[in-house]
C-alpha cells in the first residue's frame, strides 16, 4: 500500500509536509501546483514551491515530493516539466482536479475535464519532455458538471504515456460535499492499465477500508483528513490508535517553531487557527483550543495556550 499526501494550495506548503512526514506514513508528497501560463518559469518559482528541491527533491524525513503542474498549454508545460526535473523533482504530477473558479475560468485545473484531447495533448506532451524513467502523474476529478466523460479522460491520459492516475471521487460540482463516489474509480480501473490512486473523503482507517474496498485501490491519497488526523497514514497502514489530544498539542508547539522562525511567520496565527478547522472534526479539544486563541494576535501568546493544552510547561 502506498499513501500519498494530497496538495492543499495555501495549506499543505513544505512546512505542513515535513510536519506530517516527521510524523510518519506518507510515501510521497505533490506540491501545490506550479501555475504556468504562456512562459518557462524561472527556477525560484519552483524552489518557492518546493523548497525540497534543494536536498534531493525530498523532506527532512525522506519522503519524496514531487512537484505539480498546471495549466493548459502542452508545450509550455513540458518546457516547464523539464526544468522540475532538471531541479531534482522525483516525478511530475498534472492538474486537472482543481475546482478553483480563478483557474478554471483561465482554462486549468477541472475545467480541463471537459476536452478530453485536451488531457492527452497535454500529458502526450509532458511525457515525451522528459526522461523515460522519470514518473508523470496526474489527478482528475470525475469530471467537471457530471460523471459523463470519466472513463474516457482517464483512457486518454493512460494512453499519453502516463505513469501513475490520482482520480478523486467527485466531480467540479460536487467540490467536497459527501459522499465521494469510490465505486467510479473501480468503473475506470476497469478500461486502464496504469495504477490507480483513490481520493476523497478519508477521514480514518475505517474510511480507508471502504474505500479500497469500493474501488479496487490499493493506494491512496489523503489531503484534508491528514490536516484532522496528523497519524491518518499510521492508521490506515499500522491500525495505529489516533493520536492523543496532548501529543497533538505538542506537536503543534513544533509546528508553531517551523512557522515563527521560517519565511511565513507573520501568518502563523491564521494558520493555526485554520488548522484548529481541520482538528475538530476529530478532536472536541480542537474548538476549545480555537476559542482560546481566536482573539490572539502574538505568537508568543498562541504558543503559551498551546503550552497549557500540551501539559507543558515553557
Amino acid at each position: 500500500m502506498k499513501i500519498m499526501l494530497a496538495p492543499m494550495e495555501g495549506v499543505v506548503d513544505h512546512l505542513m509536509r515535513d510536519m506530517l512526514t516527521r510524523v510518519g506514513g506518507y510515501d510521497q508528497c505533490v506540491t501545490e501546483f506550479v501555475r504556468v501560463v504562456d512562459q518557462k518559469l524561472p527556477k525560484k518559482t519552483f524552489y518557492r514551491l518546493c523548497p525540497e528541491l534543494h536536498h534531493g527533491g525530498k523532506t527532512p524525513s525522506g519522503v519524496p515530493v514531487r512537484v505539480q503542474l498546471l495549466g493548459q498549454h502542452p508545450q509550455w508545460l513540458a518546457e516547464n516539466a523539464e526544468t522540475a526535473i532538471e531541479l531534482g523533482s522525483p516525478g511530475v504530477d498534472l492538474n486537472f482536479g482543481c475546482p478553483a473558479k480563478t483557474v478554471n475560468k483561465s482554462k486549468g485545473g477541472a475545467v480541463l475535464l471537459k476536452e478530453t484531447q485536451a488531457l492527452y495533448d497535454i500529458v502526450k506532451a509532458v511525457r515525451d519532455a522528459v526522461p523515460s524513467h522519470i514518473p508523470v502523474s496526474a489527478k482528475i476529478r470525475l469530471g467537471f458538471e457530471d460523471k459523463s466523460l470519466a472513463v474516457d479522460n482517464a483512457m486518454a491520459i493512460t494512453e499519453a504515456g502516463a505513469s501513475e492516475l490520482v482520480v478523486h471521487a467527485r466531480t467540479k460540482t460536487e467540490g467536497y460535499k459527501p459522499p465521494a463516489y469510490w465505486e467510479w474509480i473501480a468503473k475506470i480501473k476497469q478500461h486502464t492499465s496504469i495504477p490507480l490512486v483513490a481520493n476523497g473523503e478519508i477521514w480514518s482507517a475505517s474510511d480507508a477500508k471502504r474505500c479500497q474496498d469500493e474501488s479496487h485501490c490499493t493506494n491512496l491519497m489523503v489531503g484534508r483528513g491528514a490536516l484532522a488526523l496528523p497519524n491518518l497514514a499510521l492508521c490506515i497502514k499500522n491500525n495505529e490508535a489516533p493520536m492523543a489530544w496532548k501529543d497533538l498539542a505538542s506537536l503543534l508547539i513544533q509546528y508553531s517553531g517551523y512557522e515563527i522562525f521560517g519565511d511565513k511567520g507573520k501568518y502563523y496565527p491564521n494558520r493555526l487557527k485554520q488548522w484548529c478547522g481541520y482538528l475538530k472534526r476529530q478532536y472536541p479539544e480542537a474548538e476549545l483550543l480555537f476559542n482560546d486563541i481566536r482573539r490572539l494576535t502574538q505568537s508568543q501568546d498562541i504558543v503559551k495556550v498551546l503550552s497549557e493544552h500540551a501539559g507543558i510547561a515553557l
